[in-house]
């Protein structure tokens, strides 16, 4: 764990708020990480594996603490509804627990393009052993952020 002050911008707003390192062991300072919830601990990690200056992956912290690829750059993830149905592939956000709203963000943890993590307002929903199916929900009953319980489905 370091502490660093931004020396990249990058959401494009023209405000240094990301750290250029090496995160993927490449050699090159071509990665960044960032701080874009302003909690003071990076969220964000844009890797460029090849060093052309065009980041080839875009991984997020879900929440959790576990690094997950984002589904909001355009990646695609099939994903189980709770009733146990296949749904084709879909972007970030979508309507997990079908109140109507498209509000849960899903993430692919192993990388596989199916979803395995998903969190939506007050609840988040963990497919814990890899097979597309929810395994665990987690609620937040006071709004904290924080898991208040956990209900195995």
């Amino acid at each position: 764990m370091w502490t660093s002050d931004p020396d990249a911008d990058l959401d494009g707003d023209g405000v240094l708020d990301a750290v250029g390192l090496d995160v993927d062991g490449d050699g090159r300072n071509d990665d960044l990480l960032a701080d874009l919830d302003h909690d003071g601990l990076a969220d964000h990690a844009v890797l460029d594996r090849d060093g052309d200056g065009v980041p080839e992956a875009y991984v997020t912290d879900d929440g959790t603490g576990t690094w997950a690829r984002s589904a909001d750059r355009g990646a695609a993830l099939r994903w189980f509804a709770l009733d146990g149905v296949e749904q084709p592939a879909a972007g970030s956000p979508v309507d997990l627990d079908g109140d109507g709203t498209a509000g849960e963000r899903l993430a692919d943890v192993d990388g596989d393009g199916l979803a395995d993590r998903a969190v939506g307002t007050g609840a988040a929903w963990v497919d814990t052993d890899g097979d597309g199916r929810w395994d665990v929900r987690l609620g937040d009953a006071d709004g904290d952020g924080r898991a208040d319980s956990a209900d195995y489905l």
